[in-house]
């Protein structure tokens, strides 16, 4: 869907960009809208930054609480950095006579309806500051002083003709599932946004967003992931690929992705990896997987392009400290800005931020993006399923991006038949490499062969992979065995060549 479907009426911009974009630059003005969510959803604070928006537009807004005094509103507002000078607070909390039986209903004659004296003091208010902007927080009062939904849906349809003639846009705040079955709120209102919070069996809650409707325009619908902070709510839109405009613009087509290790780049037909695919690398725990990955970022790095690797098993001190290791030399190119690393913690990041953080990343020039791996990504989803969505998406923006994509995945086991993936995701990457142990001579050593490439013509060779202090090495090809990959190994040539192999590589590292 293209920002063009979102011209028409003019909008009220709510002060979360996410949310904005969502709607397609905000609420229509001079319409009622409900936002309704779990206690703790964020209702609240999304109000306040709507008028606080307005604020800083030049906008008067009016916050009318039923349920919540104006001291508790000024903490909310102050946990968050805010000032609401420029807000007008109508409290209606401490009215206690509008609770009596017999004060309860009163004639209203501009509407010619019948309304609370609550009611009508949120309509006072709203006479004096003749605001643009109004919250009524919460319906669930309103709904107790109605005592029947005959009357509770007068009173709220009545307030809809009204705010409309004062040319208001309206936020009306209630708790979900709160309305009766005939769903009173969500036919009278112009539109319906829904907040939820999920709390996982392990880790911090996840919140999301939806949009049910908005009448006469288009929005973003599905759920979308947002987190509060402080200063407020930070939506996260879905990611949908066909919604993001290619960065590159000017037609440029980028070079191909080299590793700076002549073995490596001949099995993939020469030249490197072409921009805008993706890489996996599949193998069991400490196969030098990571170790592949670093190879290819560090030479990135040192033709100046940019990358940036989210590892999700392992520190970024653990990671930097292993490429050094193996002669990866990463601080200079991180301290410069070439390399970035990110920590992310699989039960605290839901994956609509993850995606979010990738496409700023991206769009601030990085070239290289490294998930490591998708074992810690897959449990960052609520089932495997949702895995293959979020990660075709985010392969398909990448993709359009000119951006090459290294997708890291551990299998269960070590040696032998036994190794399993715990979700098959290698169709979904352009290129496949496989890593493996095998034993030969009294030595557990390491093989590479590249199974899969969509992009061109690629060796189908085995060949030894070793890991040293001088960086990851490919060696020859393995044409004296067979089984390498299967387990079921099998020497057929001789072992002295291949010793006098051994003697003349360490020869040449020591030299």
């Amino acid at each position: 869907m293209s920002d063009q479907n979102f011209k028409g009426p003019v909008r009220a911009a709510t002060g979360i960009e996410g949310l904005d974009y969502i709607l397609g630059g905000g609420f229509p003005i001079n319409r009622m809208y409900l936002l309704e969510g779990d206690p703790g959803a964020g209702k609240t604070t999304m109000a306040l930054q709507f008028l606080l928006e307005g604020a800083r537009r030049g906008e008067p807004g009016v916050y009318a609480t039923l349920s919540e005094t104006e001291e508790e509103l000024r903490d909310v507002a102050a946990s968050h950095g805010w000032s609401l000078d420029g807000v007008t607070i109508c409290e209606l909390q401490t009215a206690e006579e509008s609770l009596k039986a017999d004060s309860q209903y009163t004639l209203f004659h501009p509407s010619e309806v019948e309304l609370s004296e609550t009611t009508r003091a949120v309509l006072d208010t709203v006479e004096r500051v003749k605001p643009l902007r109004v919250v009524f927080d919460s319906l669930s009062e309103m709904r107790l002083l109605a005592r029947d939904s005959l009357r509770y849906r007068r009173q709220i349809l009545a307030l809809k003709h009204y705010f409309t003639g004062q040319n208001c846009t309206v936020l009306l705040l209630d708790y979900t599932g709160a309305t009766t079955g005939d769903f009173q709120l969500q036919s009278l209102t112009h539109g319906v946004i829904a907040f939820e919070q999920i709390a996982p069996g392990y880790g911090g809650q996840r919140r999301r967003v939806r949009v049910q409707k908005v009448r006469g325009v288009a929005f973003r619908d599905g759920y979308h992931d947002y987190r509060i902070n402080t200063g407020g709510l930070e939506v996260y839109p879905r990611l949908v690929a066909v919604e993001r405009p290619s960065l590159q613009a000017d037609g440029s087509a980028p070079g191909k992705f080299s590793s700076d290790l002549p073995e490596l780049d001949a099995m993939m037909g020469g030249g490197g990896i072409e921009p805008g695919t993706s890489l996996m690398l599949l193998g069991p725990s400490g196969v030098g997987k990571s170790t592949l990955t670093a190879q290819y970022v560090a030479a990135a790095a040192n033709r100046g392009e940019h990358s940036t690797i989210y590892t999700f098993d392992e520190s970024v001190d653990t990671w930097v400290s292993r490429a050094e290791r193996l002669g990866l030399h990463l601080r200079d190119h991180i301290e410069s800005g070439r390399i970035t690393i990110r920590r992310v913690d699989p039960a605290e990041l839901s994956p609509g931020e993850l995606a979010h953080h990738i496409r700023l990343s991206v769009e601030a020039g990085t070239r290289i993006v490294v998930i490591d791996s998708l074992n810690g990504y897959q449990h960052a989803m609520p089932e495997e399923h949702f895995l293959v969505l979020h990660l075709h998406e985010l392969l398909s923006y990448l993709g359009q991006q000119g951006v090459l994509t290294f997708l890291i995945m551990a299998q269960a086991g070590l040696l032998g038949e036994s190794l399993e993936s715990p979700v098959n995701l290698s169709y979904l990457a352009d290129t496949v490499i496989l890593l493996r142990y095998f034993e030969a001579f009294g030595e557990v050593r390491k093989a590479i062969s590249l199974v899969k490439r969509r992009t061109g013509p690629h060796e189908s060779t085995v060949r030894e992979l070793r890991i040293s202090e001088n960086g990851p090495q490919v060696g020859r090809e393995l044409r004296e065995f067979h089984g390498v990959l299967t387990g079921r190994l099998e020497y057929t040539g001789e072992a002295e060549p291949l010793i006098e192999y051994e003697i003349e590589d360490r020869e040449a590292g020591n030299a």
